[in-house]
């Protein structure tokens, strides 16, 4: 498809823009006129791009990919945060999909090349980058490897998001097995750059992918709203052991949660156990991805209920935890009457399961506990093992423990 649209395409665009494009494809014959397959493409992708991308999303004149190619590109929330922590005259993005991070990237570097090996991806993203008005950006359709084999340059940073989908697009995750192999190409990408941007997906083990880089400098465990979006790996050219770990999670409002740490500040912490006090602390996701389970607690000075729970105590509040904080009102065995006493008529709650037997269904069919209210049920195994339920409601902070706002994590401490 050639883009600019044609005015009568962006007039269909607009129109259908929150239809169901099932519904669209059924009626093209309406349309005579006009590409619709084409356009219902086009408004698939930029439903998909209207919660990672809403900048670019209401913006009516870009043009965009397959859905696929939204789907699997950075969210403006995480590429701002990843183009906080480059600098420097030169990059290199290796697969630059869709653009949104090469287009980040370059408000923060004075060059910027986007490699792409898709004709088409690397088209739109060129028609993109000119529409926006990215002058410090070249688009190159080229593959990851013949580009860097033939670049006279020497980059401050390459970035690379190696695709995650097998030949049948069923998902994949190890590094050896993505596109490009990351660990084959690590020699010349640390020849070529001074340092190495890795985003991998959350399902990959931190500690094999560690291992194999060997020369990971730090790495940061990216959540937003409490969901792992991506783990960032900075790669330098010494070899690394024991890189700095920060679980960050980026929240809706603007603020964020981090905790920094790395393995030998996790293998000296040693957890103190207790019986559920008056505060109860649920650790984010980022934080638990990371592999924060002792250190955490005691670097706020928490109680921790049993060492495969991963929830932690105290008497006194400690309003900045990275994580959600409860007040404890009851502590109760798993039965149903005796929870319920203290739900009211409707008996209902929001149940979590942690180290416990069962899972989040089946609590709820064995109780008869409904999802909602105000009320949190944590189910979970105290420090002599047995099965209990935390009954909570969620704690009112000070509006002093604001979070600061998102952005690359600082140089040290727990924030």
């Amino acid at each position: 498809m050639e883009f600019p649209l044609p005015e009568a395409a962006r007039r269909y665009v607009a129109a259908h823009l929150h239809d169901d494009p099932a519904h669209l494809a059924l009626q093209a014959r309406r349309h005579p006129g006009l590409p619709v397959p084409e356009l219902v493409r086009q408004i698939q992708a930029r439903q998909k791009a209207q919660g990672k991308l809403p900048t670019w999303a209401a913006n009516p004149d870009l043009a965009f990919p397959p859905a696929l190619s939204v789907e699997q590109a950075s969210s403006e929330r995480t590429a701002t945060f990843k183009a906080g922590l480059v600098d420097g005259q030169r990059l290199a993005d290796l697969t630059g999909g869709f653009g949104a991070d090469a287009a980040h990237f370059a408000a923060r570097v004075a060059q910027v090349d986007y490699v792409e090996r898709s004709p088409q991806l690397a088209a739109v993203a060129r028609y993109n980058f000119r529409l926006l008005g990215i002058e410090n950006l070249a688009v190159h359709n080229a593959d990851a490897l013949a580009f860097l084999k033939e670049t006279p340059h020497h980059y401050d940073w390459i970035y690379l998001d190696p695709a995650r989908r097998d030949t049948a697009s069923r998902k994949i995750f190890r590094l050896a097995d993505c596109e490009p192999d990351v660990l084959h190409l690590l020699p010349l990408l640390l020849h070529k750059a001074d340092r190495v941007l890795l985003k991998t997906s959350p399902m990959l083990d931190i500690e094999q992918a560690v291992q194999e880089l060997k020369h990971v400098r730090r790495l940061w465990v990216l959540a937003l709203d409490n969901e792992v979006k991506e783990v960032l790996y900075e790669l330098g050219p010494e070899a690394a052991v024991d890189p700095e770990r920060f679980a960050l999670n980026l929240r809706r409002d603007g603020t964020r949660q981090e905790f920094r740490f790395n393995r030998a500040r996790e293998a000296r912490a040693v957890p103190r156990y207790a019986e559920a006090q008056q505060f109860l602390y649920e650790p984010n996701a980022a934080v638990l991805k990371a592999g924060a389970f002792r250190s955490i607690g005691t670097a706020f000075e928490l109680l921790k209920l049993h060492q495969h729970s991963h929830l932690y105590t105290s008497a006194t509040l400690r309003a900045d935890f990275p994580g959600r904080i409860f007040r404890v009102l009851a502590v109760e065995k798993a039965d149903g009457a005796a929870l319920k006493a203290h739900l009211g008529p409707e008996a209902r709650a929001h149940v979590t399961t942690r180290n416990f037997p069962d899972s989040v269904a089946d609590f709820r069919l064995r109780t008869g506990i409904r999802e909602g209210g105000d009320t949190y049920l944590f189910a979970t195994t105290d420090l002599r093992g047995r099965p209990i339920v935390l009954v909570c409601e969620k704690a009112i902070l000070p509006s002093f423990t604001e979070a600061t706002p998102a952005g690359p994590a600082p140089s040290g401490g727990v924030a």
